[in-house]
């Protein structure tokens, strides 16, 4: 069964930092792109950043220089490391999977229409 869970979420102060992790399962990591999402209360779901198989990056400019996202296709696990966070960043986070083919770019990368197997999801609550 192909499946994606995100984990590492929870509850920081503004300025801090989380780990979150999205462990692939029933597939090889290593063939796909994976992407970062992220939904605010009362918001449509962006595009935060993702990783192409290759290991290209790409970042919302919300988050640029203060998230890293990186990938251990050993452990079929890719993590986002988030630093400075702000309460704007408070959101459930959800990480998907893509085959996209082509000239890649960080609209289309960013682009939650061209990703599936979406995870449940975790949330990140940064207080002010």
């Amino acid at each position: 069964q192909v499946q994606l869970v995100e984990s590492g979420g929870g509850l920081v102060q503004s300025g801090g930092s989380l780990r979150l992790s999205c462990a692939a399962s029933g597939f090889k990591l290593d063939a796909y792109a994976i992407g970062w999402f992220r939904q605010a209360p009362g918001k449509e779901r962006e595009g935060v950043s993702s990783i192409s198989s290759s290991g290209s990056t790409y970042y919302a400019d919300s988050v640029k220089g203060r998230f890293t996202i990186s990938r251990d296709n050993a452990k079929n696990t890719v993590y986002l490391q988030m630093n400075s966070l702000k309460s704007e960043d408070t959101a459930v986070y959800y990480c998907a999977k893509t085959q996209i083919i082509g000239l890649l770019t960080t609209e289309i990368m960013l682009n939650q229409a061209n990703f599936g197997s979406w995870g449940q999801g975790t949330q990140v609550t940064v207080s002010s």
